[in-house]
């Protein structure tokens, strides 16, 4: 754990305030491009829609690799200032609590494929998904996501159609994309995978990488240097 924090600091200190740039660019972008996706809806045709639609998935995701960083402390050296911005993501993403999935996240890392990894599970793909989906939402998240919906409609003149459209259905749409490049494919079947991590990897294409899942298909080498960030990750390869 010693080597990791040492690790950990001089890569922070290497790379500066590079990560909360990029933090802020990630979430600014999500924020534009959704606040123009419910506006603009009346005037988009089917094809710009569904362009909208993925662009907007994509986004949400690199709102949780954005925390997921910050679980590493790889956003900022400033520890206050890491978990602020990871908090961010994390209620911008589903009202997650940052501290809850760090504590989770922890102890994925500490214990990878096993009874104690709380993301690793026997079952095929969609049980594993479903026991993925009820281990991290709450009925609490819902409700206050319920909330925010009826609020943005009846407050802001919101279209409902627009909300579910580039709110709702783009965030459910990222937690498949996040767990199967995040935890089914690298996880999967650990008795097979030979290396310390227990990880796969994909292969080395960073045009897919980042596309696929913000280099975060590149799993093992995460695993073995968990300091660096996702937008560092494809010099590991």
């Amino acid at each position: 754990m010693t080597n990791s924090a040492e690790n950990t600091q001089a890569f922070q200190s290497k790379i500066g305030n590079k990560g909360v740039l990029v933090a802020f660019i990630v979430i600014l972008t999500w924020l534009s491009c959704l606040l123009f996706s419910i506006y603009s809806f009346p005037h988009f045709s089917i094809y710009r829609t569904i362009a909208m639609m993925l662009l907007m998935t994509h986004l949400y995701t690199g709102l949780f690799i954005t925390a997921h960083d910050g679980m590493h402390h790889s956003i900022s050296d400033n520890v206050r200032l890491n978990d602020f911005i990871s908090g961010i993501c994390t209620m911008l993403y589903a009202v997650f609590s940052f501290k809850t999935l760090k504590e989770e996240h922890t102890m994925h890392h500490n214990n990878v494929s096993s009874k104690e990894d709380p993301d690793f599970y026997t079952g095929g793909f969609f049980k594993w998904y479903y026991q993925f989906f009820i281990h991290y939402f709450s009925v609490k998240q819902f409700i206050i996501m319920a909330l925010i919906f009826n609020g943005a409609h009846y407050i802001f003149g919101v279209s409902q159609p627009a909300m579910i459209l580039f709110w709702i259905v783009p965030s459910l749409l990222s937690t498949f994309q996040l767990f199967y490049f995040g935890t089914y494919a690298p996880h999967k079947n650990p008795e097979e995978i030979q290396n310390e991590h227990k990880t796969r990897t994909q292969s080395k294409n960073h045009f897919i990488g980042f596309i696929t899942c913000y280099f975060f298909g590149y799993h093992l080498e995460h695993h073995s240097k968990p300091y660096v960030p996702w937008w560092l990750l494809w010099k590991e390869k």
